[in-house]
């Protein structure tokens, strides 16, 4: 017997989703048994990045996204992508997420490409998203703590986004998705802990694998409900010269919980300063690459002594790539064909692959 990620289960292990999956690529149906710290035993390290985030209708089925995937399967030693369909609201006090617009992919070529990463022999995770389309950023989605008449509403906006969620939890089960996170940077509406739960617990009755949702930087500690996940995930945009203190503090969240944790997002630009504040997409300056790679050798070199970090998720791979040629004078977030992919590379290649 073995489980979602291929590994042997001991005979006096215990089991939770755990089946071979069909020569289809489509999950068979499972039953799943309480999840406890065993887990820690067959959880496989992951090696992720985020590939193509909120790719809009059509990118995923385009040759040169396909290409692309090629690229990073042969240039990172990844065993994991992430995949991110993009919600919209108007603002962030709008009570209904769009997510049947031209900004999203289609739901045939999102599970067209689910396939074809599965069998690439990627793992796959999705974590549906949410943005504002006046560029308010996510983290600022609230609205009043007790109903007012005549102004929006939690509740609304709890059912808009549990819709949402739902949609692609429902494509996660029926493509075989080893990871489904439920959002991603949803700060203010963290405190909300009823209706997260709420949720939660709806989502498991779709899908049926490992379920997580990606909080934000600083935010670990802030959420109360992780015990209604399976694993603990956050954005790791630390900075380079304090990268060991806020490690320190999240251990102290996920020795509470007892959970696995990753960094579901983890990133830095090739501009120079980027990495004293890799959260900051405004950051302006010279290109440096050699910056970018540091900050993910510091990374690296810091998760590596905490055996109870299970990997990582790089920000990110684009579907669309920039030429080869002309990487180093790019100053983003990719690492395509800059010194940091050969520091991604090279770690990915040699981690544990599991944590125990």
């Amino acid at each position: 017997m073995k489980n979602i990620f291929g590994q042997p289960i001991p005979a006096n292990g215990k089991s939770f989703r755990n089946p071979p999956r069909p020569a289809s690529g489509r999950l068979a149906e499972r039953t799943l048994q309480k999840i406890g710290k065993e887990f820690y035993n067959f959880m496989e390290y992951i090696k992720g990045i985020t590939f193509a985030p909120f790719a809009r209708r059509g990118l995923l089925s385009e040759a040169k996204t396909a290409e692309s995937l090629g690229n990073l399967i042969s240039r990172t030693n990844a065993n994991l992508i992430i995949l991110v369909p993009n919600g919209l609201q108007d603002t962030a006090q709008s009570e209904t997420i769009d997510f049947r617009s031209e900004a999203s992919m289609s739901d045939e070529e999102l599970c067209a490409f689910i396939d074809l990463a599965h069998e690439k022999g990627l793992r796959v995770a999705l974590k549906p998203t949410v943005n504002c389309r006046n560029c308010t950023w996510r983290a600022h989605i609230n609205f009043f703590d007790e109903d007012v008449p005549c102004e929006p509403k939690w509740g609304n906006w709890f059912a808009s986004y549990t819709e949402f969620q739902a949609h692609y939890a429902r494509i996660a089960e029926e493509t075989g998705c080893e990871l489904f996170l439920a959002g991603c940077e949803m700060v203010q509406s963290e405190r909300r802990e009823k209706e997260w739960r709420t949720l939660l617990a709806a989502l498991r009755q779709d899908y049926h694998g490992l379920l997580s949702y990606n909080t934000d930087k600083y935010q670990e500690h802030n959420v109360k409900w992780w015990d209604a996940v399976d694993v603990i995930a956050s954005s790791g945009y630390y900075p380079i010269n304090d990268l060991e203190r806020q490690l320190d503090r999240i251990e102290a969240v996920v020795k509470r919980f007892g959970k696995p944790f990753f960094f579901a997002e983890c990133g830095c630009m090739s501009t120079a300063g980027s990495n004293l504040v890799p959260n900051d997409w405004s950051v302006k300056g010279a290109v440096d690459p050699e910056g970018q790679a540091a900050w993910y050798r510091v990374l690296f070199e810091a998760c590596e002594k905490r055996d109870w970090v299970n990997g990582f998720a790089v920000w990110d791979w684009a579907g669309r790539q920039y030429p080869l040629e002309k990487a180093l004078s790019h100053g983003g977030y990719e690492i395509y064909g800059k010194p940091a992919e050969k520091v991604v590379a090279e770690y990915y290649g040699r981690a544990k692959g599991t944590r125990f």
